[in-house]
């Protein structure tokens, strides 16, 4: 009797502890949700840049906050003279302690005087307005000259520009 006793308060215990062990466990379900996203930064009454998603997930109840673009981006920096940048990716996720931003397939940034890189992955460093990768890329300038390789970082208007290792044609004019 008493054998009977202890086998079922084991195994009435173990469905407890599996209980325990389910209650315990993260739930990772975003905050908030977003479909068919066109959000306006400014700055001074100046629009700063212009993000637009088909769906945004918001997780900033967790520890490591982030916002997911799982659709992809289509995002416009505008500079101080209105002139327009664009980045492009099939996938995006901001990461809000560290201000990163992974950009995730089909990557391309375009400058509105023919500049364009192309990735399939690149990181933007929000404080620092700096683009990154180590990811093979392809650099276009306004001339159709080309710069190509593994690994590069910029500045988000591509006046620096440092390459780790490259292969291309440059045009040059005797301007």
């Amino acid at each position: 009797m008493v054998t009977i006793f202890i086998v079922t308060m084991f195994f009435s215990c173990e469905s407890d502890i599996k209980k325990v062990q389910q209650l315990s466990e993260t739930s990772f379900i975003p905050t908030g949700e977003a479909d068919t996203l066109n959000l306006k930064y400014t700055d001074s009454g100046k629009i700063k840049s212009i993000l637009k998603s088909p769906k945004m997930l918001d997780y900033s109840n967790i520890n490591n906050p982030f916002t997911e673009f799982p659709k992809g981006i289509h995002v416009t920096l505008l500079d101080d003279k209105g002139n327009p940048t664009t980045v492009v990716a099939d996938y995006a996720i901001s990461y809000k302690k560290t201000d990163i931003i992974d950009l995730q397939g089909n990557v391309v940034i375009s400058s509105q005087n023919g500049k364009k890189l192309e990735t399939s992955q690149l990181y933007f460093d929000q404080k620092n307005e700096w683009f990154f990768t180590e990811k093979h890329f392809k650099y276009t300038d306004e001339a159709g000259g080309y710069l190509e390789g593994p690994g590069v970082d910029f500045s988000k208007d591509f006046k620096i520009f440092n390459m780790q290792q490259s292969s291309g044609e440059v045009n040059t004019s005797d301007k």
